[in-house]
């Protein structure tokens, strides 16, 4: 563990400096592709400036014989990538794999000024994102890459949920953290073989009714599907609150349920994430829709904050009573709103908000 004074120095000389804040930017949805695809690459002009994030996946589902392959691709895409207001990310194999260490080294080698953020799966402890830390400043240091590098890890075992607030006070390099449901299932032995979402089984019933009186019995009890990711999301977004960094829901895989995925990522958005995976083009708009503000909210923060003055006190609105907390609570919607508006014209349009 790094001492307070020293644990944003460079850990290689002639290394970029590490950010003593992350910067918010928009990342409502985080889109894959598979770069070894060649379809898909041909797409990659006309679908990045619908995203907040694009992200070229070099780990699961990509096949082992299609690494160097989607690597390659990954590189071809950055030389051509403009920076503007999408982000390019990249998810990279595993510590673990025998790919980690060549897709590290080549994508800062060849495109190491255009990545944002690099994306590592199943990170278990602080440990592994040291490693990746001290990795990162030695190549930046090498290649001269002038802004550092982040780090995003993806929480996807028993240990890393454990781990989670160390993992995320390891480094100053840490970008935020994402939900990997379906490799935590297996970790966990979770008897569910889906992609994020609920289970029909997971559930809760309500009390047995007395058969009496014309009572229906047990056919009157009604059950409800709960959300088998509910405790292991909270805690994750506490622990980015903690750090200062972004938490992020993940996949929803099945998606021929646009209803399901979008109550999804609205539960997460409500519970402080700031955005989710997008795995097919139809996720795109869910995810930009949700983790967007509605206007009438942005609207009655607007009005809260105003009537509130100089944020003291309390004063009733339409019945209700605002005081200083419900203003932090608007000011929150007002911020990404704003942040929001930066970058998006049809949002600055609906929300009305100065910017700057």
């Amino acid at each position: 563990m790094r001492s307070p004074k020293d644990f944003f120095a460079p850990l290689a000389l002639g290394a970029p400096a590490p950010l003593r804040e992350i910067p918010f930017r928009p990342s409502r949805m985080i889109h894959f592709f598979d770069p070894s695809n060649e379809r898909m690459r041909a797409k990659v002009p006309d679908i990045a400036p619908t995203v907040d994030v694009l992200l070229g996946n070099l780990e699961d589902a990509v096949s082992a014989d299609s690494k160097d392959a989607a690597r390659a691709g990954l590189i071809e895409v950055g030389k051509a990538w403009e920076r503007g207001h999408t982000q390019l990310w990249t998810r990279v194999n595993s510590l673990d794999s025998p790919w980690f260490l060549d897709d590290v080294w080549a994508l800062c080698h060849e495109i190491g000024d255009k990545l944002d953020v690099i994306m590592v799966p199943k990170v278990e402890g602080p440990e592994d994102i040291h490693y990746v830390d001290r990795l990162l400043a030695q190549l930046e240091a090498r290649v001269g890459i002038e802004q550092p590098l982040l780090v995003h890890a993806i929480l996807e075992t028993a240990r890393g949920v454990a781990n989670v607030e160390s993992i995320c006070l390891a480094s100053p390099r840490m970008q935020g953290l994402s939900l990997g449901p379906a490799d935590l299932a297996a970790d966990r032995r979770m008897k569910t073989t889906r992609v994020g979402g609920g289970h029909p089984g997971y559930l809760v019933r309500t009390d047995p009714v007395p058969e009496s009186d014309g009572d229906a019995g047990d056919d009157a009890r009604t059950a409800f599907q709960q959300d088998l990711w509910h405790y292991t999301l909270a805690r994750m977004v506490d622990a980015c609150g903690t750090a200062g960094i972004l938490p992020y829901y993940g996949p929803f895989g099945d998606i021929a349920d646009p209803i399901g995925c979008e109550d999804q990522f609205r539960n997460a958005y409500l519970l402080g994430c700031v955005g989710a995976w997008s795995l097919h083009p139809s996720q795109i708009a869910i995810a930009k829709r949700v983790f967007s503000p509605e206007p009438a909210e942005v609207a009655w923060a607007q009005r809260v904050v105003t009537e509130m003055g100089d944020g003291t006190g309390a004063v009733m609105i339409d019945g209700n009573m605002q005081d200083d907390a419900t203003v932090k609570q608007c000011q929150v919607v007002l911020q990404l709103a704003r942040d929001l508006s930066a970058a998006d014209p049809e949002l600055a349009a609906a929300y009305g908000l100065e910017t700057a």
